[in-house]
Formats: structure tokens, C-alpha cells, sequence
């Protein structure tokens, strides 16, 4: 039998269940995929507190990578045996598992350049970067950004990338041990806001300035602090609540700040387009199958321990990726 992690209500980590499962015959459009490796990323833990609300009981996960062992009927995109990985929003959910049924639409071929593990440690945190680098803003080189948890699993490849670009990376994070892993990947500077005022310390990084780019992931604790790190007509990227929802405000805080630009954008509609997400996907895999971006691995679980990775990624006591290996 397939084993997979599930949750019948919403609250803390405690509400995942680890248990059996039947996985029938794909049917027209499906595939059925055997996982060998299934990302953990902090929206997973939206679903399982309702911050995303999704219907009852349900699997729970939206990134995994392994192989194709059986295809349904009409699907064109892949065959069997082929290496794939995915990711996407309520079109994928249930990764958490060790076999599944998923739409083939989402899926994407693996080249030989990718590991699996890797594949799953980056599908989601490298699309988000890929968009995030190459769709939010028309970066030139010498632009500055602000970006918060340097050291998580976007951050790291969101820094390697920026000085891909030419662009001075400012990240912050929350302690010394944190800093020495944004810094060697690539952060120009590092703030630590534990014990550090993020925008008096970017202000004085810029000469005064501010930055031309703020991203996000952190939420309600952050917010005044990336508005006030901004240039004039500056552009803040919301891309995460880690902390909570930003709490509401009058939109005139926003031309008292200095006429700024505010975005919350989702993955799903940068690669809605078949065309522009092959284009995302290839600039990707192109710099990790190179060596030019890196996919740092710092934390594996098995799927049975689904409550304490969790626990771990909501305590924050991870740095870049993590995965569950099957």
C-alpha cells in the first residue's frame, strides 16, 4: 500500500496523520507517479492551519519529483518511466505521499542534470525565484533589493541569482549563524533584525537611498520596516506571511512612504502560460545544471515525520531547503 500524510481538521503540526492509502488506476489526463522526493515549503503549513482553506480531509503538499508508472488515457506530455517533478497550488496538492495520482499538465520532464532531491528542493522555490528575478521588476545592474529570510530556501537562490544580474543584495535574517549562510551566498550585506533596525540600517547601506526592491516572505512583523528601507517610487513584493497578515491600512501610507509600489503575487500566475513557464523553467534548470545557482539541502525527513518538520520550519530553525525523502 502507498503511504501519505493527511489532515481531517486544521490547526497545529499534530494535525498530520501519517497512514495508508489506495491509489487507483490514472484515469484521462492522469498519471500515476512513484515519489522519491517531496519538498516541504512553508505554504504547506497555510493548508494545514486554514490560512488556505481547502476542503476536508485532504491530502496536504504541492511539490514532489520522481517517476511515471503509469499513464492515462489523452496524456501526450509523458510516458512512462520518465523523471518528472512538479508543482502548482490545489491542482497538486497531496505530495506528501510515496505514491499518488496527479493531473499531467503540471508535470515537468527532468533532465539528467537534476537529481530528484534537488528537483524537489527547487521546483517551487526556484519558479518563485525565476519569476521573481526575471517577471516582478525590470532589474538593472547596480539596483539594490532588500531581501527578507536571506537564508531560507527562496532567499538563497533569490540571492545567487540577484548577483547573476549585477544587483547589490541586502538580506536580513535572525541570527549570526543565519548571516555567515546568506553571506556566503551571495548577500552583500546582512541584517540582523534580533538586535538591528532593518530600515535605519539599509538607509545608511544606501547612502540614504533606500532600496529599489523589497522582498517580503515575512509579513505583519516586517512590513513598515520594508516601507521605509524603499527608495521614492519604490517597488515592495509581498511574498509571504511568515510572521501573519500584514494588517490593514489607508493606501495613502503608501504615497506617504514616497509614492510606492506594492505587489502580492502568486506563482501559479506566472506559469499559468504554458510558453512563459517552459521559458521560467529552462532559465532555471539552465543555472542549477551548470553550477551557477546551488540548491542547498540542509534538512531531510522522512515522510512519517511530517509533525516535527513542521515544527522545525515553523520554529525557524531551517536554512535553505528541505525535503522528505521517500
Amino acid at each position: 500500500m502507498a503511504k501519505a500524510v493527511r489532515m481531517y481538521e486544521t490547526g497545529g503540526p499534530e494535525v498530520l496523520r501519517y497512514e495508508e492509502v489506495e491509489v487507483r488506476d490514472p484515469g484521462p489526463g492522469e498519471v500515476r507517479l512513484r515519489h522519491v522526493a517531496v519538498g516541504l515549503n512553508y505554504a504547506d503549513t497555510y493548508f494545514r492551519n486554514g490560512t488556505y482553506p481547502i476542503p476536508l480531509p485532504n491530502g496536504i503538499g504541492v511539490e514532489a519529483s520522481g517517476v511515471v508508472v503509469a499513464v492515462g488515457e489523452g496524456v501526450t506530455n509523458v510516458t512512462l518511466g520518465d523523471r518528472v517533478t512538479y508543482t502548482g497550488f490545489l491542482n497538486t496538492l497531496g505530495a506528501y505521499s510515496t505514491e499518488r495520482l496527479v493531473p499531467a499538465a503540471p508535470l515537468i520532464k527532468l533532465p539528467e542534470t537534476i537529481a530528484f532531491e534537488t528537483a524537489a528542493a527547487m521546483t517551487m522555490r526556484g519558479l518563485t525565484s525565476a519569476y521573481l528575478m526575471r517577471r516582478i521588476h525590470d532589474f538593472k545592474e547596480g539596483d539594490s533589493i532588500l531581501l527578507h529570510a536571506a537564508a531560507g530556501g527562496v532567499g538563497l537562490i533569490v540571492s545567487q541569482w540577484a548577483k547573476l544580474l549585477g544587483l547589490t543584495v541586502i538580506g536580513t535574517v535572525s541570527s549570526e549563524a543565519k548571516a555567515e549562510v546568506a553571506r556566503a551566498h551571495g548577500c552583500d550585506h546582512v541584517v540582523n533584525y534580533s538586535d538591528e533596525d532593518i530600515a535605519k540600517r539599509v538607509r545608511e547601506l544606501t547612502g540614504g537611498r533606500g532600496v529599489d526592491v523589497v522582498f517580503d516572505s515575512v509579513g505583519k512583523n516586517t512590513f513598515m520596516a520594508s516601507l521605509d528601507s524603499l527608495k521614492r517610487r519604490g517597488l515592495l513584493v509581498c511574498v509571504g506571511t511568515a510572521s501573519g497578515p500584514i494588517p490593514a491600512f489607508d493606501p495613502v501610507l503608501l504615497a506617504m512612504k514616497g509614492s510606492l509600489f506594492m505587489t502580492r503575487p502568486a506563482l501559479a500566475d506566472y506559469i499559468a502560460d504554458p510558453a512563459e513557464k517552459a521559458e521560467l523553467v529552462g532559465e532555471l534548470f539552465d543555472h542549477v545544471g551548470s553550477g551557477r545557482i546551488s540548491i542547498d539541502i540542509n534538512q531531510h525527513y522522512a515522510l512519517e515525520d511530517a509533525v516535527q518538520a513542521h515544527r522545525d520550519l515553523e520554529s525557524r530553525k531551517t536554512t535553505g531547503s528541505s525535503i522528505f525523502v521517500i
